[in-house]
């Protein structure tokens, strides 16, 4: 049986995981393999890549802006131009806490170049604030998947299922396949589900909270008002279907959920649901990422970067491989896992936070 190292196994199934092991592999020379099922073209979506969300740091906003524009063209390079859609998201707020923060939100995105414009009520219901974006850009996943693992298998970076891993103390990571052995001496857990499924129980953050989510698939001639839509409220995220109908992911088991969706969309009538499935997402309980070790011999996790965190890679990239620049490596230290809490506060908006910590 033979034997070979590499530098990291990235556990993940996601764009965002194939991203980071790509230009680990690519642009700065780590040998790296990825340990997760492919991602399935015809599941239901479980989480959506956009280039804005309700951010409220100053810094966060920075090192996006900074990173959107190679991020992106690496996108198109991998995917084609069809990888990458440019669409005019909304978010909207029904209570005050929600609202003062789509405010605060708004700020930002205007101090960082981002065009807004206020949503008529007539068009997304009385009480309610809203703000649309333009030209922010979203990943079209059902094209961009099959091509991002081309992308990988050209780099080199192959893939294993989850069964053939085994993680060891230090977060290092044994692969065996047939009859070859490989060793990476780092984990870097990217999804959800490889964190619930790979981190020990007793090597878990305090920070990091468990969450029922739902999506809903529904069928429907109504149109929302807006392509994307995300309540700041719930976190709940409506996406329209081309074809028509939507797909609804928010917080909740399948039955509250689909309670709240339609009370959420209750001026569209009646809900047909044609698919639907429960899962668990995690979530820091300050709402900032949680990046790198969770302790001095565990393995480095990535979780908490909601939908911007693919645009957020090159910075990512940099920071593991030890070739970041100041402010990227002050932002990254500043969010370690194992450093939570020291030093200056990174709090980000979160959505119904109280309900979390209940």
């Amino acid at each position: 049986m033979t034997e070979a190292q590499v530098d990291f196994g990235v556990f993940g199934s996601s764009p965002l995981a194939g991203l980071v092991a790509g230009l680990l592999a690519s642009r700065h020379k780590r040998r790296v393999v990825m340990v997760g099922d492919a991602q399935a073209r015809y599941r239901l979506p479980r989480t959506l890549d956009i280039s804005v969300a309700p951010v409220t740091r100053p810094e966060t906003w920075a090192l996006l802006t900074a990173a959107l524009p190679d991020i992106s063209k690496l996108i198109t390079r991998i995917g084609g131009r069809q990888a990458l859609r440019r669409v005019d998201p909304i978010f909207f707020a029904d209570g005050l806490a929600a609202r003062e923060a789509l405010g605060h939100f708004s700020h930002m995105a205007r101090a960082h170049g981002m065009i807004l414009e206020t949503v008529p009520p007539a068009k997304i219901g009385a009480d309610r604030a809203a703000l649309r974006i333009n030209d922010a850009v979203t990943i079209h996943r059902p094209g961009f998947e099959p091509a991002l693992e081309t992308w990988l298998g050209e780099l080199g970076v192959r893939r294993f299922g989850p069964e053939a891993a085994t993680m060891a103390p230090g977060g290092a990571t044994a692969i065996k396949a047939n009859d070859e052995v490989l060793v990476a001496r780092r984990a870097i857990l990217v999804d959800d589900s490889s964190i619930l499924h790979f981190l020990p129980g007793w090597q878990w953050p305090a920070q990091l909270l468990r969450r029922p989510h739902a999506t809903v698939l529904t069928a429907s001639s109504r149109h929302l008002a807006g392509p994307i839509m995300v309540q700041l409220d719930s976190g709940t995220i409506l996406v329209q279907h081309e074809e028509g109908g939507m797909a609804a992911m928010g917080p909740g088991n399948l039955g509250t959920f689909s309670g709240q969706l339609a009370a959420l969309l209750a001026e569209a009538g009646q809900l047909q649901q044609v698919g639907q499935v429960g899962y668990e997402v995690l979530s820091p309980s300050d709402g900032a990422p949680l990046l790198g070790p969770v302790s001095a011999d565990g393995p480095l996790i990535l979780t908490g970067l909601g939908p911007i965190g693919v645009f957020m890679v090159p910075v990512l990239a940099r920071w593991l491989s030890g070739e970041a620049s100041s402010d990227e490596t002050e932002w990254c230290e500043a969010r370690r896992a194992d450093k939570r809490g020291l030093g200056s506060s990174v709090a980000e908006f979160n959505f119904r936070i109280e309900e979390q910590a209940a």
